[in-house]
């Protein structure tokens, strides 16, 4: 027989035992399917109810790549993750053609543009502002946009690395999430917001309460301007967490302060802190021990709160206020949450955002306490709305997390991030590389601030936190827009003008 006719007969063996092996295994998934009971439709339908599970499974991925339009995805669609994949590989963001955004939709800020903006030469450049005048060692941030709260453990070593060397190059602060600061955060020297969480990371004694010489020691350390007590976060207000045993490494231990290799618990809020005179009363002993500015974050629910906040402290003198309030919105964010928190509680953060300026303004604490934005603001025009709507500065997260590279998997709790961003696999963090990565974190935040100052430029200011509500109209139900002054008056002594 001739070589080609011994080939032949080869790749038909092959072909027959594939067969044969196909039908063996179909014969033997369908007995498991059919004696089954936990799965109707497999037991209905053996093999092939199996496909629904799969297309289901991978319907996610086919919906972002091939089926969704441009600007249809949440919680993030795909003009959204664009924009920052070129701002971060520091590519020119123009287009041609005209704007695919739907501007009917209601609620959608459409700024104003100057008939005699400045010109060239008088562009909007972001001035520092200070925060903390009553502080031992005030912080004087540059930038209006900024590195929200990501912990240690809840992302990776090189994630963590690439974020403190590009907010060093771009001249940003980084805030630690409330894992404690790990020497990760201080490899690129970068301004540092240490974040303070219901547990204490990293400044709890074996009790659980505050220990001032750890605190001390923090402050001691110049990169680190700022401590924020957290709250409630966007993802899970009102909720705390559990870090398993299996998760808390000797390092992780070593951060944290916490027995290592035993669950680690965050209650849902602090449990020493039962009122706003108890809040105001750690924040000034947070504030006397460090010498530097102490703030919180938190999630609106309503206006009475901070109506009784502002009242107190009115009551007790401005040198007791927080130094910064952090705003999160309650649309979610970074950490794993069950649904109905992600989904139901919490504010909006363009309406947050609003009520809480005008507290503040009618208070008379506008130059006193900074407000600080966040919350699914990750483009220019979210950042720039959120200026003209009160606030000082903004910070993402997720921004950040796009710059270094993540394709919105949605695996962040898995352990399986296939961009090396939430996961400890070392195999997959392999994939996400410091020196590179860090170059897309600092372009990306520099474009957003540049475009950003081109937007306050355009509606005729000199600094973007001279935008004020008037500079933005709102689509309205009938299709028309209305001045966002109009939309939403101001309440307080501050006046729009």
């Amino acid at each position: 027989m001739s070589w080609a006719g011994r080939a032949l007969e080869f790749l038909a063996l092959g072909f027959t035992l594939i067969i044969i092996v196909a039908v063996l295994t179909a014969v033997v998934l369908f007995i498991i399917d059919r004696t089954q009971t936990g799965d109707a439709i497999r037991r209905n339908y053996p093999v092939i109810g199996r496909f629904r599970h799969l297309f289901t499974t991978l319907g996610e991925f086919f919906r972002q790549y091939f089926f969704a339009m441009d600007r249809e995805e949440m919680p993030f669609n795909r003009a959204q993750r664009d924009w920052v994949n070129r701002a971060s590989q520091g590519k020119g963001n123009t287009i041609a053609f005209g704007s695919t955004r739907n501007l009917t939709i209601v609620g959608t800020p459409i700024f104003v543009n100057a008939p005699f903006p400045p010109i060239d030469d008088q562009f909007a450049a972001t001035e520092p502002m200070q925060i903390g005048p009553y502080c031992r060692e005030p912080f004087v941030a540059p930038s209006i946009f900024n590195v929200s709260g990501m912990s240690y453990g809840a992302i990776s070593r090189p994630a963590v690395e690439a974020l403190s060397k590009g907010a060093k190059e771009a001249n940003i602060w980084l805030n630690t999430g409330e894992g404690g600061l790990s020497p990760y955060h201080l490899t690129g020297g970068c301004d540092i917001v240490y974040q303070i969480g219901t547990a204490k990371y990293g400044v709890r004694d074996e009790n659980g309460n505050f220990d001032d010489d750890k605190l001390r020691a923090l402050a001691a350390q110049p990169e680190v301007r700022m401590f924020e007590l957290k709250l409630a976060q966007g993802a899970k207000p009102g909720k705390g967490g559990i870090m398993p045993g299996v998760k808390i490494t000797p390092e992780i231990a070593a951060i944290r302060g916490i027995p290592q290799g035993q669950d680690s618990y965050s209650p849902n809020r602090f449990p020493d802190i039962d009122s706003f005179e108890d809040l105001l009363d750690v924040i000034a002993h947070l504030r006397e021990v460090t010498g530097k500015p102490v703030g919180f974050k938190t999630v609106v629910g309503g206006p009475e709160p901070f109506d009784e906040l502002f009242r107190l402290i009115r009551a007790r003198g401005p040198e007791s206020a927080p130094d910064f309030i952090t705003i999160d919105g309650g649309e979610g964010g970074t950490g794993a949450s069950p649904m109905p928190l992600m989904d139901l509680v919490g504010m909006p953060i363009r309406e947050a955002m609003l009520m809480v300026s005008d507290l503040r303004d009618h208070y008379g604490f506008h130059d006193r306490i900074r407000l600080v934005a966040s919350g699914k603001l990750v483009n220019p025009g979210d950042v720039a709305w959120a200026i003209a709507a009160g606030a000082d500065f903004v910070t993402s997260a997720r921004g950040f997390m796009f710059a270094l590279g993540c394709i919105q998997a949605l695996k962040c709790n898995r352990n399986t991030c296939p961009t090396g961003i939430t996961t400890h696999d070392p195999r997959l963090q392999k994939g996400l590389v410091v020196e590179s990565k860090y170059k897309r974190v600092a372009n990306y935040a520099r474009s957003v601030i540049g475009e950003v100052e081109t937007i306050a430029h355009s509606v005729g200011v000199a600094e973007p936190r001279l935008m004020r509500r008037r500079h933005v109209r709102l689509v309205q139900p009938d299709g028309s827009t209305k001045p966002m002054n109009e939309v939403y008056p101001r309440t307080g002594a501050q006046t729009d003008s």
